[in-house]
Formats: C-alpha cells, structure tokens, sequence
C-alpha cells in the first residue's frame, strides 16, 4: 500500500473501508500481528468490519520488530524510559508517511504552519535521541519559516522575553512544551499573552509532583494570562496526533480513530461517555501496526471526540491473558 489514499478520506465508510484494507495488509506482512490475531481466530477474510479487528496491546513495541513487509528503517523511534527499563521501537520504513500525517494534522487543526513562530521547549525529549516528538517539531520549525522560531533547553529567561516581545507585535505564536518545563519557565514571572497558543506535551518526566489536568491547566492558563491550554495525544508507536483546544477534550485527523474498550474484555468495546481502554487506529501506521490497544484510560462522545484520564495500573489490566506470544 503507498499510504496517500488514507489522506484523502471524508467520512466514516470512507475510513471503515480503509481501515479494513490496512488491517488484510498488515494480517499478511506483518508476522507477529498475524501470530496475535491467530488467537482470536481472526483472519484476513473473516474479519469483515471495523470493530472485528484486534489490536494489538503497545506492550508488544518493547519485546517485538513490530513490522508490516520487510524491514528496512530510514529511522527508528524510541520511548523514554527510567534506567534499565525496556523501551518501545517503532520501525519506520516510509518517513514521508510521518511527516505527510503531522503536517496535514496540524493544518487541518489550527491552519498553515509557515502562520506562526514555533517555539520549543522539550527538554526531556531534546536531551534524548530518538524521539517521534522532536523529530516532528523540529520539521514544524523549519516549516514555519520564522527568524525566531526555534528550541530552547535551559535559557528560560531568553525565552521568556523572544515571546513577551513576539506576542505584542501581534505575531501567532505556537509555544510547545512538557508541563514541567513550561511551570519551571512562569513559576516566578507570570505572563499576559495574547496571540499564543500554549499547547502541553503532558508529563513531569519525574522533574515535579503529578498534577491532574484540570490543576495543571489552571495554573497554565493563570501564569500565561490565557483563556484555555491546548494539548497534543501522539506517542512513539504512532505516526499521528490528536489534539485538545481546550479542556482536554481531544479530536483526530480523519485517518484517526479512537475505541474505547471494556476493561474487562478486551475484545468488547464501551458506549460513549463511559470509561475504558484507549485503542487507537492509526491508518498513517502502514508499515507497522495501525490498531494499537494503549494503557491509556479515556472516553469517547458523540462528536468524534475523546478524552484522556489516566494510564493503567499492572492491577488494572485484567482480560488480557490471551494478550501475550
């Protein structure tokens, strides 16, 4: 599959239809999902609709080449991780795929990149190789174009006042940051803005105490001197992006999907509004694996639109011994 047919989708049957073409792809060329869906009984003909596909649980990008054809990486994304824990890879064999995905993503969310300054603020993901994040903001930077735009690591203060200077000109600022930095940037000197979007990666990275969003975001929104606090949802074994422009509330792109599952059946999926497991369909996934089971607990409503609130405990998985080759 070349993949540019994914980005070209308007609706719901457009998205089953290739939803299920990308599931037989990777069902044939992708070993270990094969193996995985062998489980369930689930083949390539019998698995006629959308909520028929496994997914496979993101546990298995730390132990397996999790690989749809053959493999052959022009780079290989890598998760954080304490010291000595496994970390996930993702193989990615097409990287214009990843970098068609963001950009589409972000113009289909807030417009043209080249309209904004784009400054960085990713400490814990900059000091690390590998990382999906970085690669996409540092392609955001370029893209936009701006003499300012740009990442910043420990100079907080340079970087306080680029932005008080940029945002009363008038410019579209895109401030993105890991919550623990952008608190450490406005503990001591709080700002008025006016034409930026703060948009937080999530995560203290063990740098401070964990904040619930609703706390964290009003403590953002009250140093910063803005209305709301935007939020981005991607990880490592993706190569797409959600994102929240307000109160955690979280859209896709439209070769994006989200399914809740019951926590108690893996196999089972919650209605909207209650509470379960974040699968993701992730089309732009081609050459990998695009139904991925997280560890992410969440809810979906009635308008394509979900929600983040919180991560399992190992005591909260349950319904998954069928999960593990």
């Amino acid at each position: 599959m070349n993949g540019s047919e994914i980005f070209k989708i308007n609706s719901t049957s457009e998205f089953d239809v290739q939803a299920l073409k990308v599931y037989r792809h990777q069902y044939l060329h992708n070993a270990v999902y094969q193996e995985f869906c062998s489980y369930f009984r689930k083949t390539e003909e019998n698995v006629t609709q959308v909520s028929e596909i496994p997914f496979l649980p993101i546990s298995f990008f730390k132990s397996k080449e999790i690989i749809s054809g053959e493999k052959n990486p022009v780079a290989i994304f890598t998760s954080s991780g304490t010291t000595g824990s496994e970390t996930s890879k993702h193989f990615v064999n097409r990287i214009a795929l990843y970098e068609q995905s963001f950009r589409e993503a972000f113009e289909h969310f807030y417009g043209k990149i080249e309209d904004y300054c784009v400054l960085a603020l990713l400490p814990s993901y900059l000091e690390r190789e590998g990382s999906s994040l970085i690669y996409m903001v540092d392609d955001m930077i370029k893209q936009s174009k701006h003499v300012d735009s740009g990442f910043y690591l420990n100079d907080l203060d340079s970087l306080r006042k680029k932005l008080t200077q940029l945002d009363a000109r008038g410019q579209k600022i895109l401030l993105i940051g890991v919550s623990f930095a952008l608190l450490d940037m406005v503990e001591t000197h709080p700002l008025q803005l006016k034409n930026t979007i703060i948009m937080e990666t999530g995560g203290m990275k063990g740098r401070r105490k964990e904040l619930i969003r609703e706390d964290l975001h009003d403590i953002l929104k009250a140093t910063f001197g803005v209305p709301v606090i935007h939020s981005e949802y991607g990880m490592t074994e993706l190569l797409s992006q959600g994102y929240s422009k307000g109160n955690g509330i979280f859209e896709t792109p439209p070769w994006m999907k989200i399914l809740i599952r019951d926590t108690e059946d893996p196999l089972a999926y919650q209605d909207h509004k209650k509470t379960g497991g974040i699968n993701v369909i992730d089309l732009a996934n081609i050459d990998s694996c695009s139904f991925i089971a997280t560890q992410d607990l969440g809810k979906t409503y009635t308008n394509n639109t979900f929600e983040v609130l919180g991560r399992f405990d190992h005591s909260d998985v349950r319904g998954c011994n069928l999960m593990v080759l």
